[in-house]
């Protein structure tokens, strides 16, 4: 794993040295993506340059060094990522009469765009990856990001240069790189507690979009990306070509496909584990890693002394019947709250999932024994494992029940309830008022995952924006409300949230994380099951237990899913209170001038008061603040909002 950045800026007389200059300057901002070496690469005639920071997984030695230019000499690519099956593509390039100098996937991938070009390698890769290859015959830069997300690459344009890296620091270490905040963006965040591709916290900056690549032949180029690989055509393809085996047969050949992702993430040359919660994710990931393994795999979970919080004992159960070689961690609250004032710096983009903090801290517990880590993530999306859809479904079913005129009374009453009710009841009442008026369960499924609704009217001049998740009609057709709802989870929020959390904490660590239940060919399979597969009654996962209860008994695995976080509401209550009082006080919000800081303020008080629970809405202004304080407002070239009269 690695970090990468580079820039085009042609005709800007820039000599070799220079240019290596400032892409090594970029690169040493991603010290922490890839601390084993590092190397740079310029074309002063292109006034090109690509810098690397390396994490040394496959091949240790210099031939594995980047950035690497093909044999041919034609091809330059700067590349972060693992290509698990480099070791089949490299017998068949080897069959063309390629020869090679070392053992790493990066050679493999310049010998396989050499031979099939960029367009005809993608199909070949299973993997997860970010790279630029530069063509010095056809004279054209392209960008490309894996199927799924799970390798991060921001671009953009900076005086008429292209610049792109791993994170967004980098970008900022680019000479006269204007660091403006984008409203827009912000309020985005506001609304989902992530910034959700293809927009970034910086005007005029991207986030590539997953199974896309960009392809320019001139720095002034800002065509759109184009994708290679299609999560709408896997579900239609699913549509159109159902799975037509039997329930047995299904779990027979999803245990197969996943045994096979595993095995290809367990090639390294490195001490390799996996992270156990002992829910069924991990543990499916474990049990097959320990079935094709010949010695304990390395396994590791964080405890916390909150009963609602400690997931620990379940994954140590798990742990002794694979016969795992375990390590348990329990966390203090202190060290927990010693990773808040790191956040800014690892995320390096507002991100306000609280998850992020024992992220971090598994892995850094996993990088004292470990360089790569295995993970679950990636079977509530595919396989329907999220309670929140349940829950929204019962809700759609029974408000779709009722006609919209009765509706729209029992509102108004609840509405004089919600005013007299006592605190900890008044939030559950505005929600349900709130849901009464929705028509479809696409704005169901929207409404429910927000955070704040309709934010840029709280975030100074910004305007409406909408995305995947708010547009039903962009949604798959002829497919159940449940399967959409899995589909947009999968399009953002998988890739905006979730695996932004475990790349950027792992990475700031040094620690690779793979995950493989998201191999691209299990979810093309997981598609084409049947809805009733991986939901059936109050059931979700389904065919995931099937699968795993053939390795652990489902009396170790069959229990209410435990949330990943930690007690924001009480820790802003009581530790962290004057800490979130300085982000949140009134004069510094308008000074700043992003928000008005009056639905803060009151947001504020209530919690603080204990009238409501308002800590994820707090959650998400407090990690802009500070995301905007670590920064410093000296490198932020904004224009101060104005408050509405």
């Amino acid at each position: 794993m690695c970090g990468i950045v580079g820039f085009w800026a042609p005709d800007d007389g820039r000599s070799e040295p220079e240019l290596g200059a400032i892409a090594s300057r970029m690169a040493d901002t991603l010290r922490h993506r890839g601390p084993d070496a590092s190397g740079v690469w310029a074309c002063p005639p292109a006034g090109l340059a690509f810098g690397h920071t390396r994490l040394a997984v496959i091949d240790l030695s210099p031939a594995g060094h980047q950035p690497m230019g093909s044999a041919c000499g034609r091809f330059q690519v700067v590349y972060n990522g693992e290509i698990y099956n480099h070791q089949e593509i490299r017998r068949e390039l080897e069959a063309y009469g390629h020869r090679f100098r070392g053992h790493s996937d990066t050679e493999v991938l310049l010998a396989a765009i050499a031979q099939w070009g960029i367009e005809g390698t993608l199909p070949r890769l299973v993997g997860m990856f970010a790279f630029a290859c530069w063509d010095d015959h056809q004279h054209c830069l392209t960008l490309v990001r894996d199927r799924l997300g799970i390798k991060p690459l921001y671009y953009g344009w900076s005086d008429g240069a292209l610049v792109f890296a791993s994170e967004l620091k980098a970008l900022r270490q680019y000479p006269g790189f204007r660091a403006e905040i984008d409203r827009d963006a912000l309020a985005l965040f506001l609304q989902h507690n992530y910034i959700p591709a293809p927009w970034s916290i910086y005007r005029d900056v991207f986030k590539l979009l997953p199974g896309a690549r960009l392809v320019m032949s001139s720095a002034c180029d800002r065509p759109r990306p184009v994708p290679y690989w299609s999560l709408d055509e896997v579900v239609a393809r699913g549509l159109a070509d159902p799975y037509r085996g039997s329930v047995d047969d299904a779990v027979s050949d999803l245990d197969g496909l996943l045994r096979d992702a595993v095995r290809l993430r367990m090639i390294a040359d490195v001490p390799l584990g996996a992270f156990l919660s002992g829910g069924i994710d991990s543990s499916l990931v474990v049990a097959l890693m320990q079935a094709q393994s010949t010695r304990p795999v390395r396994t590791f979970t964080i405890g916390f002394d909150e009963p609602e919080y400690n997931e620990a004992p379940y994954a140590a159960t798990v742990a002794r019947h694979l016969g795992t070689d375990h390590t348990e961690q329990y966390v203090r609250p202190q060290e927990a709250l010693d990773v808040i004032p790191q956040l800014p710096e690892i995320y390096d983009e507002p991100f306000g999932d609280s998850s992020q903090v024992p992220t971090f801290l598994v892995s850094q517990l996993a990088r004292r024994h470990v360089t790569v880590s295995l993970s679950g993530d990636g079977g509530d999306e595919l396989f329907g494992g999220y309670h929140r859809y349940l829950h929204i479904d019962r809700l759609w079913r029974v408000l779709n029940r009722v006609p919209a005129a009765v509706r729209s009374v029992a509102a108004r009453a609840l509405g004089v309830c919600c005013r007299a009710a006592p605190a900890k009841v008044r939030p559950k009442l505005a929600g349900r008022i709130d849901r009464l008026g929705i028509s479809t369960p696409g704005e169901m499924y929207f409404r429910h995952n927000i955070h704040w609704p309709e934010p840029h009217r709280m975030v100074l001049g910004a305007r409406p924006v909408e995305t995947l998740a708010s547009q039903p009609d962009r949604w798959p057709g002829g497919v159940p409300h449940l399967a959409q709802w899995m589909y947009v989870d999968t399009a953002t929020y998988l890739p905006d949230d979730i695996l932004v959390k475990v790349d950027r904490a792992s990475m700031a660590v040094a620690l690779e994380a793979r995950v493989p239940l998201i191999d691209h060919r299990v979810v093309e399979f997981a598609w084409r099951l049947p809805l009733k597969w991986k939901i059936r009654g109050q059931t979700g996962k389904w065919l995931l237990r099937k699968v795993l209860a053939r390795y652990v008994p489902p009396a170790l695995f069959e229990r209410p899913k435990t949330g990943f976080g930690v007690p924001i509401d009480r820790w802003l209550r009581g530790p962290l209170r004057d800490w979130a009082e300085s982000l949140l006080d009134q004069r510094r919000l308008r000074d700043e001038g992003f928000f008005d800081p009056s639905p803060i303020r009151r947001k504020w008080a209530d919690h603080l008061s204990g009238r409501d629970q308002w800590h994820y809405h707090l959650w998400d202004v407090l990690m802009f603040q500070a995301w905007l304080s670590e920064c410093g407002t000296q490198r932020l070239h904004h224009q101060v909002g104005v408050l509405p009269p």
